[in-house]
């Protein structure tokens, strides 16, 4: 049977086995106070992000929903871009809000900054940026809207771990961005996620968000608590955070590596609609549009190769369905194809990559 090159594919070595048997052994494997490995990665990525706080869970579906639960959202309207995953959108739904779909820029398949502005109303409340595929948002721009309407800003940086923005790494820009750590993620774990903090009242909303990850416990002395408001079961496990200790070594030159690759698509993908490369990207996803996608896609894995779809529109689904003009985002949920960018990828893969997509477009 020949070898199938993977759409995702992380990079394991001897230390990740090392570090999970070790706290295997220790048979301290989970605590809702986030205590051991789970606080080791919280400091280590705060480092690494230069942030003011990061609190860790278990994805970042809660992480998006936590973040959210900071704010008072309930029925406002919080503009996201319908190019996402859907936890985007259930986030402002489970914290009482309305999503507001707009369209994203046809280069970045970001949100775009003036359907942003087009779409403000009087029941805006917040803004949730995508850094698409790793690509970074256009900051500068939403954070004018968002001080000019008063407006807060909750970043989706699922895709945007080790993503760089003027010079700094996502994570340290606005007042709560989210991060996932799924295992098809640039830093990759069974299951995780993170929010980074910065804000004046860092340490209030970490102490809220610490005791939201684990029930709504507080004031808690040896077997004794309290519970003073709702909260959730999305703490990060112990097992999780010391894969992600190691991942987080590597993840600098994990990035570099796909960059490496990003750019020789850029260079020998004969397609105009791709893509563009960005030094600054951490290159998640790497995208093109093609037609006939259910052909091409079919040829691709005939010839040894995944693709994958991301994503379908959220607006185009049955809980969401609006009929919306959002003419880029339509464009791609009908011709946008995912192709392999991952560390793991040799020379060779890339060029028959590059040659089969060559040949079926």
């Amino acid at each position: 049977m020949k070898k199938m090159i993977k759409l995702f594919d992380t990079i394991i070595d001897k230390q990740e086995e090392i570090e999970l048997v070790k706290t295997l052994r220790s048979h301290f494997w989970a605590s809702g106070s986030g205590s051991g490995n789970v606080k080791k990665f919280e400091e280590k990525f705060q480092q690494y992000v230069h942030s003011d706080a990061c609190i860790a869970v278990n994805s970042g579906t809660a992480a998006l929903n936590l973040a959210l639960s900071l704010f008072d959202i309930k029925n406002k309207e919080v503009i996201i871009p319908s190019l996402s995953f859907v936890s985007t959108a259930h986030a402002v739904v489970e914290n009482g809000g309305i999503p507001k779909f707009v369209d994203v820029d046809s280069d970045t398949l970001c949100i775009d900054p003036n359907e942003i502005k087009k779409s403000i109303t009087k029941k805006t409340a917040a803004i949730i940026p995508v850094h698409f595929g790793g690509n970074p948002c256009d900051l500068t721009q939403i954070n004018q809207i968002a001080k000019k309407n008063n407006l807060i800003i909750v970043e989706d940086a699922a895709h945007a771990a080790g993503t760089i923005y003027k010079n700094k790494k996502i994570g340290s820009h606005s007042a709560a961005i989210c991060f996932s750590f799924h295992p098809v993620k640039n830093l990759a774990m069974p299951t995780g996620g993170l929010i980074s903090i910065n804000h004046s009242q860092a340490k209030k909303y970490s102490k809220i968000l610490l005791s939201k990850r684990w029930c709504g416990i507080t004031n808690r002395t040896d077997t004794t608590y309290d519970v003073k408001e709702l909260g959730w079961n999305y703490y990060m496990n112990e097992l999780s955070a010391a894969i992600g200790l190691v991942q987080l070594k590597k993840l600098d030159y994990m990035n570099k590596r796909r960059k490496i690759i990003a750019k020789k698509y850029d260079e020998g993908i004969h397609l105009e609609n791709k893509s563009i490369f960005n030094k600054d990207s951490s290159f998640h996803l790497y995208w093109i549009m093609v037609k006939n996608r259910n052909k091409f896609m079919k040829n691709m894995l005939d010839h040894g190769v995944e693709t994958g779809i991301h994503y379908r529109p959220i607006h185009t689904m049955s809980m969401y369905k609006q009929k919306l003009s959002l003419p880029i985002t339509e464009k791609a949920g009908q011709n946008i194809v995912s192709i392999p960018i991952h560390p793991n990828l040799t020379n060779l893969e890339t060029e028959k990559i590059i040659n089969l997509i060559n040949k079926f477009t």
